[in-house]
């Protein structure tokens, strides 16, 4: 076994990242499509571990420990980047995305029991290709699948959660990107003159939570700080408040806590610099979803996945053609409506980190999407994880699924 420390895996990462780059801006397929540069470079390096293994028989251990540091992190600079005037402008996109979303969930449920009925497979098997990991990620995957085991034994699905949740993580940051350029070529959208529209309408001249020069190294030493009370003060929350009614999750707390500093502080003397805070929280995302694509079991995937990979294309495809049609339409058919339509794509099919690689991908290439960084985190770190309780529920209580 090859075994990388945590500096070797750090130095993996980032040439992960670097050919990641590389590749998405000279092949033409992926330029043109946006795809993430870790998901091109992670996929990239599992592809090569496992040929590795199939002819030596050598395997390579990570160092990963850091990786839920970094999305905390992540999410504290999106908080403490969030301009609330601007989802107070963003106001009706929020709540339409919340209205198409809502029985998006529910049809990602039809379509994973449809599959399972055609393919002969247990009821259970469509909803775990569904929305428990494909909305609802990893951890949601693993809460349910602990207690089909339990309830209705169902072997390794345990396993097929987990080989679901990650198949539907790659798939979301491949679908977000092509579905979002054919929108923004077709409607001839231009994305730098309205995102900067957006960011000049609600960011007046004297706004004090700001400082809109270039950032230097002590601008990048005060983000960090704040991003690391963010943590701290987010983990003391999540402790203060496990066990209650709603469950509320670290990377939340950090987001709200990041919110509250960036639009409270100013007014009490803290200035911030938003460039050296998103390029920390861009930095923080970058390793995060390098490490998690490296670390992808590619032998595993195809051992288990069987049937499930089946449903796991068919789910991509019905959330790409809802994303198109529905999602964005709702939006209003603009530039951000096409941004929000990619991260829809990322998060109904993944993580919201996925959905946040996409936006960046596309706003990297075409322009600002202001908006979309506040109302798609909100609504997917939080808001989806309720309406999809609530669905599965309503699912597993009918007589024919067999649930609990």
């Amino acid at each position: 076994m090859i075994s990388l420390n945590a500096v070797e895996t750090l130095l993996a990462c980032c040439v992960v990242l670097l050919v990641g780059r590389v590749l998405t801006s000279r092949i033409g397929f992926l330029a043109r499509y946006s795809i993430p540069d870790p998901v091109v470079g992670g996929i990239l390096f599992a592809l090569v571990v496992y040929a590795v293994f199939k002819q030596t028989g050598a395997s390579v251990s990570l160092e990963t420990s850091i990786r839920p540091t970094l999305m905390l992190l992540f999410f504290s600079c999106i908080g403490l980047t969030a301009n609330l005037k601007l989802l107070v402008a963003g106001g009706p996109k929020l709540i339409a995305f919340l209205l198409v979303l809502a029985p998006f969930v529910a049809l990602q449920n039809v379509v994973g029991l449809g599959m399972a009925w055609l393919l002969d497979l247990h009821p259970l098997m469509g909803l775990v290709g569904g929305s428990i990991t494909l909305v609802g990620g990893h951890g949601t995957g693993a809460a349910y699948a602990g207690r089909f085991a339990d309830v209705n034994n169902i072997q390794n699905i345990m396993a097929l959660a987990m080989t679901s949740a990650t198949i539907g993580l790659v798939l979301g940051g491949i679908i977000g990107g092509p579905v979002a350029e054919r929108l923004i070529r077709r409607f001839r959208l231009d994305g730098s003159l309205d995102g900067r529209a957006a960011v000049q309408a609600a960011t007046p001249q004297a706004d004090h939570d700001m400082v809109p020069v270039a950032p230097d190294s002590g601008s990048y030493i005060v983000s960090l700080t704040v991003a690391f009370i963010c943590l701290v003060a987010g983990a003391f929350l999540a402790s203060a408040t496990e066990g209650s009614a709603v469950s509320v999750p670290n990377f939340l707390w950090c987001m709200v806590i990041g919110i509250f500093i960036r639009n409270v502080g100013g007014r009490l003397g803290l200035k911030l610099n938003d460039q050296a805070t998103e390029m920390l929280g861009t930095l923080s995302l970058s390793i995060f979803l390098g490490l998690t694509m490296m670390t992808l079991d590619i032998g595993s995937m195809m051992a288990l996945a069987g049937p499930l990979a089946l449903i796991l294309v068919v789910q991509a495809l019905f959330a790409a053609v809802y994303a198109s049609l529905v999602v964005f339409r709702a939006l209003r058919k603009d530039y951000e409506a096409a941004v929000m339509s990619a991260a829809f794509c990322g998060f109904s099919m993944g993580a919201t980190a996925t959905a946040i690689a996409n936006m960046q991908a596309l706003t990297r290439r075409h322009g600002p999407a202001p908006q979309s960084f506040i109302v798609v985190p909100v609504t997917g770190a939080f808001l989806v994880d309720i309406i999809n309780v609530i669905v599965l529920t309503t699912f597993l209580s009918l007589p024919f699924v067999g649930g609990l």
